[in-house]
């Protein structure tokens, strides 16, 4: 198995990336096509994949949203394949070319749309911070994964995918601000 830069114009691994996200993530990709993936593969976002044999195994993007923080989205591994550290190599190589391009923080929302943790269904507009602060994973939610990782909640959006749905925001500082750069904010 190894890790590299998605071969654009492979379109058996393209094909492969969206029966991935349709299975991973049924509810936001169960009619995803192959000219869903163009968006994921335009040449300013980071595209990396995990393959072994010629066929993906997982697929990691980035892509630019400030000058110095770019957001990591989709993350996904084949589910036979899950929890054999593919995921961290993925983050781990995207955080790497993060850094070579310049940015300093990487990013990522990850919903609660099941009630997967306490944050879900409740009302994130009383208590918020108390309730972020005492976050709780009921069944399984990726949250922890990006804990591992070094990634902290830095907020949350209430309601984003519906009542009581929240967005999770994690980000973690991939590289040292120099301070000529820190001076100048």
């Amino acid at each position: 198995m190894e890790i590299k830069f998605f071969e654009k114009e492979n379109d058996l691994l393209i094909r492969e990336m969206a029966e991935l996200l349709a299975e991973a993530f049924p509810h936001c990709y169960g009619d995803c096509t192959v000219k869903d993936m163009e968006e994921y593969l335009e040449d300013e976002r980071i595209a990396l994949m995990a393959v072994e044999d010629g066929h993906l195994l997982g697929f990691v993007g980035a892509m630019p949203q400030y000058d110095y923080a770019w957001e990591l989205h989709p993350l996904v591994v084949k589910k036979e394949y899950q929890h054999r550290g593919i995921g961290t190599m993925l983050v781990r190589a995207l955080e790497k070319e993060c850094a070579e391009r310049g940015v300093f923080t990487v990013y990522l929302g990850t919903d609660d749309e099941f009630e997967k943790t306490s944050l879900g269904g409740t009302d994130l507009f009383e208590d918020t911070y108390e309730k972020i602060q005492n976050i709780k994973n009921l069944k399984g939610h990726p949250f922890e994964f990006y804990e591992k990782l070094g990634y902290c909640i830095v907020g949350v959006i209430p309601d984003a995918n519906g009542e009581g749905k929240p967005d999770i925001f994690m980000a973690r500082r991939i590289r040292e601000i120099p301070k000529e750069v820190r001076t100048a904010l």
